[in-house]
């Protein structure tokens, strides 16, 4: 599976954190604090983990900066981590809108949610699902008609969706996914 080329390099993080489920946010939190790289996650309600992870960096880098000799009060309460937690009204596709109205072109989104990342795709963004797929301007159409047609089948009663709870494999392959694109990404910056 290839990484789509974006000349530009990387810019920013977009996550869809109402689709994201835990075990992958705490993936995505590990490498941001670890990278500095500026990081929104996006839901309806305020994410706990990510706020936690917010404050800790936060303090890390304040700490840091003491440590290095910097005394100014002010300054010291300027600095702060580069996650963000956006919340939005609740509501159907209030997350998925904001992302897409702020997202920026060389960016990369991370969503479960197929429409969403057809969407950011067309604007020039690199998207990752949370199980370590890549989507792009070749396959996304493919996987946004395959999955209308799962819903009319299950709208006609033939089909039964099973939602699966993420496995090892599953955030092994995210894993492994993210750091591939991450790693290209940060390179062209």
């Amino acid at each position: 599976m290839g990484v789509p080329s974006v000349g530009l390099g990387m810019r920013k993080l977009y996550i869809d954190a109402d689709s994201v489920p835990i075990q992958i946010r705490a993936i995505i939190l590990r490498r941001v604090v670890k990278e500095e790289l500026t990081t929104i996650f996006v839901a309806d309600r305020p994410l706990r983990d990510v706020n936690t992870a917010c404050q800790q960096h936060t303090a890390l880098l304040r700490r840091a900066a003491k440590e290095e000799g910097e005394e100014d009060e002010a300054r010291l309460r300027a600095i702060r981590s580069p996650i963000a937690m956006v919340v939005v009204a609740a509501g159907l596709d209030s997350a998925d809108n904001w992302i897409v109205e702020h997202a920026e072109s060389g960016s990369v989104a991370i969503t479960h949610d197929i429409p969403l990342a057809s969407r950011l795709v067309q604007q020039g963004l690199v998207v990752l699902d949370d199980r370590g797929g890549v989507y792009t301007s070749d396959n996304v159409g493919e996987r946004l008609s395959m999955r209308n047609l799962m819903g009319q089948l299950r709208e006609m009663g033939i089909y039964s969706e099973q939602h699966k709870r993420v496995d090892n494999r599953q955030v092994k392959a995210f894993s492994d996914a993210f750091d591939g694109v991450l790693n290209k990404l940060l390179k062209q910056s």
